[in-house]
């Protein structure tokens, strides 16, 4: 249940050497403390920051206006993401310390494809913390079981609006620091083998990033 990190190293790479899709103007419609600069509908590896020690993140963005923006550490590992449904404003967790306006350095935009909610289905492990794994199973439905593990996972996979993902509602029982209850999105791409998908979800307050591997 090793999960390669090369690709976060190669989507810098490209990011850095690319032409174009740099960061175009914030919407100028977002009137929260928290801004953050707009792409067309559509799912993206972007980069932030400075160009000598870029973060790197995906972006998805929702016909509706709904936006998602996920930022990792070098091992790719959320920590930082930034929402907003419709057109709501932004929503940072964890929350800013004051005004924040996170500008794109760069953007690429990655294939978008629609997978049926039947295609998760499975038995999955899912690594919680160090020596800590829930198993849980999906259904053809998109409910979320808790297996045998002491770390009881449970909840709800569903359609979304934004490209790429499932909308995700999450409990989590016994597993230490995790939030009790959260929502966010499971997110698909190919660049997460072997793992089959990836979990992004807050209570408002916290974030959690889980992998999900075939068991």
């Amino acid at each position: 249940m090793t999960k390669t990190f090369g690709f976060c190293a190669a989507a810098c790479a490209a990011l850095l050497t690319a032409c174009g899709g740099g960061g175009g103007g914030g919407d100028s419609q977002l009137t929260s403390a928290v801004t953050v600069d707009n792409l067309a509908t559509g799912s993206y590896v972007v980069a932030v920051g400075s160009e000598s020690a870029p973060t790197i993140g995906k972006y998805y963005a929702a016909a509706d206006g709904s936006r998602l923006l996920v930022l990792a550490d070098s091992n790719d590992h959320a920590t930082q993401l930034y929402r907003k449904t419709g057109t709501a404003d932004w929503v940072a967790v964890p929350a800013a310390s004051g005004a924040v306006n996170v500008a794109l350095l760069r953007s690429s935009a990655l294939t978008t494809s629609t997978a049926a909610l039947a295609s998760l289905a499975g038995n999955y492990a899912a690594r919680v913390a160090a020596g800590v794994t829930a198993s849980f199973t999906v259904d053809a439905n998109g409910n979320i079981v808790a297996g045998a593990s002491t770390c009881k996972l449970s909840g709800t996979l569903a359609a979304g609006t934004l490209p790429n993902t499932f909308k995700l509602s999450l409990n989590a029982s016994g597993c230490g620091t995790l939030p009790a209850t959260s929502t966010g999105v499971a997110t698909l791409d190919s660049q997460y083998a072997p793992a089959k998908f990836r979990m992004v979800a807050d209570n408002g307050t916290q974030l959690l990033d889980l992998w999900a591997y075939l068991d």
